[in-house]
């Protein structure tokens, strides 16, 4: 994850809390990663207001194969022998000892990604509360090689990108819904310069009422601590190039903090996961099959349209 501070991600405040963690340092006898110290605190910027940081981390790859061996210490095998150990693990699924690495993030992200993220139920997570704070006038807008139309084969995908004409009345829509409901919330608080609709001698309507009015592209933060197991199951589907691109850009950035905390097991987990297929049995066959030569169709092949489509696209034969 290099970090790249761009623009009002943080404003003059925060960054000099960031400033001031990043230069106290404590003396430990627990496990730490120089290359996670390097970007430990600092918000990696992404969409146009959002970031990800990592808060606090425990555990490196030699603690997955402490806890595989249940042994005392980093013990005296070479590191090519971790490495060996921490891939058969993840080869064949012992998820266990992957489960003693933790981390956690501090997040910004538009409402509806939030929305789409906490169904990972596998963390914990404390969100920023708009009934006790008032939420600022950030909203995530597509950049326009993001403004496409909803996908002709795919119900959860996108198509072709808008342009011209169209595309100006999206973006025309999306600005102008999105001023105009944060101006009724600041309103709705007594909290514009034009005063509220409430009565003077009231304090506005009650956060937690007023918070309603707010559209789904409107900035939440939380703290979101998982295991490294966890973690993994959660860049498997969201690092994939079939996850929504406003979460997968998370994603990705998670996935470079990890590869900098667990560089061989982030390795081994790309290898066998990210950059892997899953075969049924019926798949399976076929490829047995093409391999002695048989000419295989979709007909004859005991897989569905669709499951053929995504087999021999997999098998670069499109």
């Amino acid at each position: 994850m290099r970090v790249k501070l761009i623009g009002m991600v943080v404003d003059s405040e925060k960054r000099r809390e960031i400033d001031s963690l990043r230069q106290s340092s404590s003396t430990t006898l627990r496990a730490t990663v120089p290359e996670v110290e390097e970007i430990l605190y600092e918000p990696y910027p992404l969409l146009d207001h959002g970031f990800v940081r990592v808060i606090d981390y425990m555990g490196d790859d030699s603690a997955i194969v402490q806890a595989a061996r249940v042994s005392y210490g980093r013990g005296t095998r070479m590191v090519t022998e971790d490495r060996g150990l921490i891939r058969y693990l993840m080869r064949h699924r012992h998820t266990t000892p992957f489960e003693m690495c933790e981390i956690k993030y501090h997040v910004k992200l538009p409402i509806f990604v939030a929305r789409q993220w906490i169904r990972h139920r596998t963390a914990n997570v404390n969100e920023y509360s708009a009934r006790y704070s008032i939420l600022d006038k950030e909203f995530y807008i597509p950049s326009a090689d993001q403004l496409a139309a909803q996908s002709s084969n795919n119900r959860q995908g996108r198509g072709d990108i808008l342009t011209g004409s169209e595309a100006k009345r999206v973006m025309e829509i999306l600005l102008a819904d999105s001023e105009q409901v944060y101006d009724h919330y600041e309103e709705m608080l007594n909290e514009n310069d034009q005063g509220g609709v409430i009565n003077s001698n009231h304090n506005g309507l009650a956060r937690e009422l007023a918070r309603m009015n707010l559209t789904l592209n409107y900035y939440t933060q939380w703290y979101w601590k998982t295991d490294l197991h966890n973690l993994l199951n959660f860049l498997s589907l969201r690092a994939d190039p079939h996850a929504q691109y406003e979460i997968r850009v998370y994603a990705d950035a998670m996935m470079d903090s990890v590869k900098r905390w667990v560089p061989i097991a982030a390795e081994a987990f790309s290898d066998y996961c990210l950059e892997s297929i899953n075969l049924s049995a019926a798949g399976l066959s076929v490829v047995k099959r093409l391999l002695a030569g048989e000419e295989v169709k979709q007909d004859n092949s005991g897989l569905s349209a669709r499951e053929w489509r995504e087999l021999m696209e997999s098998l670069g034969k499109t």
